[in-house]
């Protein structure tokens, strides 16, 4: 059964993200955000620094956009509506920049705005991709393929806390948001065009 496809998730991704994102607008730094962040700014060290600095780059579009480019070219699924997964992987950064400017909540350390992160939002997204696209490999490999992807999001998700660029609750907003927008990607892909033989 492919990941990621049904209006089920979407459904669920959205609420949580709705869920929130209304708890950061009505209580501003949620009471978890505070003892979650100072938990995870008490593993730093340079090495944990200089590695987060790295992993920082799984939500960047200069690494995202070339690998956006590889998923359309390695995924047969992909390449058959590849608009659909270009249209994610640029739908996710203009909504949540939109969402940011929408809930206004500052970061950490900063006034500007940080619901929901733009990193955890578009490596969510192409992670979502991911996973749907994979469901056609064999199972060693289509195992492999998702765990990397999971992992890589999540790693994504603590280097942006312990980068003091966003509180945890960022972090889920982003997680939330750019699983919803991958979910409903993959629903449009695997609905058949009108023409196609049922």
């Amino acid at each position: 059964m492919a990941l990621l496809h049904s209006r089920g998730l979407v459904v669920v991704f959205g609420a949580f993200f709705a869920a929130l994102a209304g708890a950061v607008v009505l209580g501003g730094v949620l009471p978890a955000d505070t003892a979650v962040r100072a938990e995870l700014l008490a593993w730093m060290s340079p090495t944990v620094l200089d590695v987060m600095r790295i992993v920082n780059y799984g939500g960047d579009w200069r690494v995202l956009l070339p690998a956006t480019v590889l998923l359309v070219l390695v995924f047969e699924r992909a390449r058959a509506r590849w608009w659909i997964w270009i249209a994610l992987m640029i739908a996710a950064p203009i909504t949540e920049g939109l969402l940011k400017l929408a809930i206004g909540r500052p970061r950490p350390e900063s006034a500007s705005f940080g619901f929901p992160s733009g990193h955890v939002t578009a490596a969510a997204a192409f992670a979502g991709a991911v996973l749907y696209l994979s469901g056609a490999l064999a199972p060693a490999p289509r195992r492999l393929v998702r765990a990397v992807a999971i992992v890589g999001v999540i790693l994504v998700g603590f280097a942006r806390v312990m980068l003091r660029a966003h509180w945890p609750s960022d972090v889920l907003g982003g997680f939330a948001l750019g699983l919803g927008l991958a979910a409903a990607a993959a629903m449009l892909a695997s609905s058949r065009h009108p023409r196609e033989p049922s």
